[in-house]
């Protein structure tokens, strides 16, 4: 399903959800005058096609014991750079994993509850030969953290 295929009230669906995935397709429906019917059969199109890929809440892991967060670079040789990053990505610290331009090849992010954990870390991911060398940046201050935004719909 591509942008121009989607259509004005899946992108209205898709804005009220995501504010709030909770709520029922019967809310959704009076805040845009259609049926729950016809909602419900737009959000199964939208889940089957993986505009909408899952549901969940947003935590404050803060409040968890996970005050670091990492922002690692990461060199990798030899072609394993999909292989390296999908092992990294196994570990549950791991938020995020992305192939990027420039000077490195990867961004990892991460949370810990302390130093130790990242030291862990990066000294596992230092054990791999395809590993060239890392970056390790930490966030000092989090000013915007969002995992959707509607004004992009």
């Amino acid at each position: 399903m591509k942008d121009d295929e989607v259509e004005e009230i899946d992108k209205e669906i898709l804005r009220i959800l995501s504010e709030d995935g909770r709520k029922t397709y019967n809310a959704i429906a009076t805040d845009l005058g259609k049926s729950p019917i016809t909602i419900k059969k737009h959000v199964e199109e939208l889940e089957k096609n993986k505009v909408i890929k899952e549901y969940g809440a947003h935590i404050d892991y803060d409040k968890l014991g996970y005050n670091i967060i990492a922002v690692i670079e990461l060199t990798v040789s030899k072609g394993k750079m999909l292989e390296i990053e999908r092992k990294i990505g196994k570990n549950p610290n791991v938020f995020a994993v992305y192939d990027i331009t420039g000077t490195y090849d990867a961004l990892i992010l991460a949370r810990f509850k302390d130093r130790s954990e990242l030291s862990d870390m990066i000294k596992e991911i230092h054990k791999s030969p395809e590993v060239e060398r890392t970056n390790t940046h930490l966030i000092l201050n989090v000013i915007k953290e969002q995992s959707t935004s509607k004004e992009l719909i």
